[in-house]
């Protein structure tokens, strides 16, 4: 009778566990094929007053589209999805001071916008156009400059995982 019980209730446990991943699926969130398109991300010009940033947010989009899997990622042209896009915005927020002098900021909050633009090149239906924002936080040293470029790649990552999100997922 006591072996029965732990037998049915082994069953019923592990039922549960196995329900607790239903929900999972392995491969592109949208329906489609894995790798079946290719996209092309271009370099985008940066607008803002910040140097620097168009390299790292271009590696860190072309790294996102190829860990995520979705489409395949092509160097020249003829890809089926083109990315363009421009940085128009960078923007250090303070977000947290000095417990005795509030004048003094001890966290920046970093923000990056880029302006994206998506086009199936076959069919030149528009599949993204949006401002999307990347950030991080930094904390002010006495050389922000510096912590700044260490940082930037953390923001072009962000920015580059919500890109990627956006096309990957796009109702399209």
């Amino acid at each position: 009778m006591i072996r029965a019980l732990r037998i049915v209730g082994a069953t019923v446990a592990g039922l549960v566990v196995l329900s607790g991943c239903a929900g999972y699926r392995l491969g592109p969130t949208n329906g489609s094929t894995a790798g079946a398109r290719s996209v092309e991300v271009t370099l985008f010009p940066n607008h803002t007053l910040e140097p620097r940033l168009s390299e790292p947010v271009a590696q860190a989009l072309r790294k996102c589209l190829q860990q995520d899997g979705t489409f395949h990622l092509t160097t020249s042209g003829g890809a089926d999805v083109v990315v363009t896009g421009q940085l128009t915005r960078y923007e250090r927020v303070p977000v947290s001071f000095k417990p005795n002098d509030i004048i003094t900021t001890r966290d920046y909050d970093v923000k990056l916008t880029a302006h994206v633009h998506a086009v199936d090149r076959g069919t030149g239906k528009v599949l993204m156009d949006r401002d999307v924002v990347g950030r991080s936080t930094v904390q002010n040293t006495t050389d922000l400059a510096s912590a700044e470029r260490q940082i930037a790649p953390l923001v072009a990552e962000d920015l580059a995982r919500k890109i990627t999100g956006y096309l990957v997922d796009g109702t399209w």
